[in-house]
């Protein structure tokens, strides 16, 4: 009998089943982007017996063409957190635009709650001259000279990456 559905619905030009297809494009080993974890925290809510745990990811990617993201998310453990925050950021791509020496073309500063980054080209061979989180965006947006500088004190992983997208995004 299911056989018969089966040749029913190709006979028909029915479209097959959602459940035979991925949910999204590329999984996880095919994925264009290239990711990095830039931060991971436990977090607890009360509840009436007690705290309820969950984890927060923020993750950066980047196909290292020009194109990078970041996003956070909240999941029961570490793995599921990463994987939403990383359907996340492919939802906010930021395109980069490179010169032919891997760097950008002008200075640029950007603000983002207590975190200002400042980015600056860089000559070609100067290699990327940056602080982690800023490092990592400039690896996965496929900068490879480029001085950058943290202006505030904030050491908030998710403020520093926001604000460094929000510097790249100005960029023409």
């Amino acid at each position: 009998m299911v056989e018969e559905k089966e040749t029913i619905k190709k006979k028909k030009g029915f479209a097959s089943s959602r459940r035979d297809k991925p949910r999204f494009e590329g999984s996880a080993g095919e994925s264009e982007f290239e990711q990095k974890l830039l931060d991971v925290r436990r977090t607890a809510r009360m509840v009436a017996g007690g705290r309820r745990f969950s984890f927060r990811a923020v993750v950066v990617i980047g196909n290292k063409k020009g194109k990078v993201g970041a996003d956070v998310a909240k999941g029961a453990d570490v793995s599921m957190a990463v994987d939403k925050a990383v359907r996340q950021a492919k939802k906010h791509l930021v395109g980069v635009p490179l010169t032919p020496e891997g760097s950008i073309s002008y200075p640029v500063e950007a603000k983002y709650g207590a975190a200002r980054i400042m980015l600056k080209p860089a000559a070609k061979g100067k290699g990327v001259i940056a602080g982690g989180t800023v490092r990592a965006i400039c690896n996965l947006a496929g900068i490879t000279n480029i001085t950058t500088k943290i202006l505030s004190k904030s050491h908030n992983k998710l403020n520093n990456a926001r604000a460094t997208l929000l510097a790249l995004a100005k960029l023409k």
